[in-house]
């Protein structure tokens, strides 16, 4: 069998036996692309790869000078191609003897309480529908702590008026249950009974929605993407005046540590953000100095 026949097996067991995000097999798709181009111009063959020709492509890699995280991802991409042919096909795993190299902790940057109010204000400030939608999504991404394509992939079915949870579909079609405050609950509803059914009445001649944030692409209702919602969201954080960076993701940093800082453990932290590990959670214990010096003043019996 071709060993592009294979990876197209690979790929097709990624999306259906283990069910990665879609952010992950794209990014594996795209590692492997390039090891598939790499082995072709170096005429190597399935059958004769050898662990040198690996490192080889590891060699080729450092010469293009990628950062120690772009290449722990595409040594991690081969390691599971390899695994998978070794169970599989009974093929040798020659990925094995690679090691991922270790990958400085960054502390996750996040904006500040008052940062957030400031992005809030300007999107309450636009009282369009889409503007009503933006606004919406915005303060949903930051007081649940989602991801952003679990929020671009929410349905209206998945918010739970009566129990006040929305249930997210996180990464590996893992289900999670994220509470939300009342005042958001309040403006979900006033947003699905309002903008989001004129949009749909008037797209399809029917006010029922499936999806919450819904567009019209190509004569067909698909859920908004992530590169809509982030042309969203740099036009508010334009408007706002933060001097900082902005990304989807610091609204999930930014919840996380306005949690912690609260005085949510870190456990509870890992079941809202939808990490498997406790461990992945532990990097967000980078309060501020200041925060930690009022709780030691205000507890220790000595203070």
């Amino acid at each position: 069998m071709k060993f592009q026949d294979l990876i197209t097996k690979f790929e097709a067991y990624l999306l259906t036996e283990k069910r990665v995000s879609p952010n992950t097999f794209v990014a594996y798709k795209q590692d492997l692309a390039q090891f598939t181009a790499f082995l072709a111009k170096k005429e190597c063959e399935l059958d004769a790869l050898k662990i040198s020709d690996l490192k080889r492509f590891l060699h080729y890699l450092h010469d293009k000078k990628l950062s120690a995280r772009s290449v722990a991802r595409k040594i991690s991409a081969l390691k599971a191609l390899f695994n998978y042919l070794h169970v599989r096909h009974d093929m040798k795993n020659l990925a094995q003897e690679l090691y991922i190299p270790k990958i400085e902790k960054k502390l996750p940057a996040y904006l500040t309480e008052q940062e957030i109010e400031q992005l809030f204000d300007v999107a309450e400030q636009d009282t369009s529908p889409q503007g009503i939608r933006n606004k919406v999504m915005i303060y949903l991404l930051y007081v649940s702590g989602m991801r952003v394509t679990e929020l671009t992939q929410l349905k209206v079915s998945d918010i739970q008026f009566d129990t006040g949870f929305i249930s997210i579909h996180g990464k590996g079609g893992k289900q999670r249950m994220v509470p939300v405050p009342q005042p958001i609950l309040a403006m979900l509803r006033e947003y699905i009974n309002g903008p989001l059914g004129t949009f749909m009445q008037k797209k399809t001649g029917s006010s029922h929605a499936k999806y919450l944030f819904p567009i019209c692409y190509g004569g067909k209702i698909r859920p908004i993407s992530r590169q809509a919602f982030w042309v969203i969201l740099k036009g508010i954080w334009r408007q706002s005046g933060i001097k900082r960076a902005i990304s989807p993701h610091k609204l999930r940093h930014s919840f996380a540590t306005h949690m912690l800082k609260k005085g949510v453990n870190l456990r509870s932290l890992q079941l809202l953000l939808g990490h498997e590990n406790l461990s992945t959670v532990q990097v967000y214990t980078h309060v501020e100095t200041s925060f930690v010096r009022k709780i030691y003043d205000r507890k220790h019996p000595r203070s």
